[in-house]
C-alpha cells in the first residue's frame, strides 16, 4: 500500500513540477501582459497545488501527523489566482486607451464616485448618438 501512495507521490511532485515549470516559461516568453496573465494563473497554480496536495499524502503515511495547512494553502491558492488575474486585467484595460497607434495612459484611474451612474469595472455600451447627431441618407 505505501508503494502505491509512494508512486502518487511521485507522480503528483513531477507533473507540479512540470506545471509549475511551464507556467513560469509562458510567463516569461509570452509577448504582452495580457497573454502573460495564462502562465501563473492557470499553470503555476496547478503545479503549486499537485505539489501541496502530494504532500499533504505524503506526511500521514509516513508515520507524521497529519495537518491541514496544505489544504488551505491549496484552497486559498485555487481562489485567489484567478481574482488577482481578473483584477490585474481590468486594471490594465482601464488604465491603457490606445489612441492614434500609440498608448496613452487614462487621465482619471480613480473609480467613479458613488451613485454616479458611471461604470468603472467594465466598459459599458457607449451612449447612441442623439437622433440629429446621426448622419442623414
Amino acid at each position: 500500500m505505501t508503494a502505491i501512495l509512494d508512486f502518487i507521490i511521485a507522480a503528483l511532485i513531477i507533473l507540479g513540477g512540470a506545471f509549475a515549470l511551464i507556467g513560469s516559461w509562458g510567463l516569461a516568453r509570452l509577448p504582452s501582459l495580457m497573454s502573460r496573465l495564462h502562465g501563473p494563473t492557470k499553470a503555476t497554480t496547478l503545479g503549486v497545488g499537485s505539489c501541496l496536495i502530494a504532500s499533504m499524502i505524503y506526511f500521514p503515511t509516513h508515520g507524521l501527523s497529519w495537518s491541514a495547512h496544505e489544504l488551505l494553502i491549496t484552497l486559498f491558492l485555487f481562489i485567489t489566482a484567478p481574482i488577482a488575474a481578473n483584477m490585474i486585467a481590468k486594471a490594465y484595460i482601464h488604465g491603457r486607451h490606445v489612441s492614434g497607434g500609440r498608448a496613452e495612459v487614462n487621465e482619471n484611474p480613480l473609480p467613479p464616485p458613488p451613485h454616479s451612474g458611471a461604470e468603472w469595472a467594465t466598459f459599458g455600451v457607449p451612449p447612441s448618438p442623439k437622433p440629429d447627431e446621426r448622419a442623414q441618407d
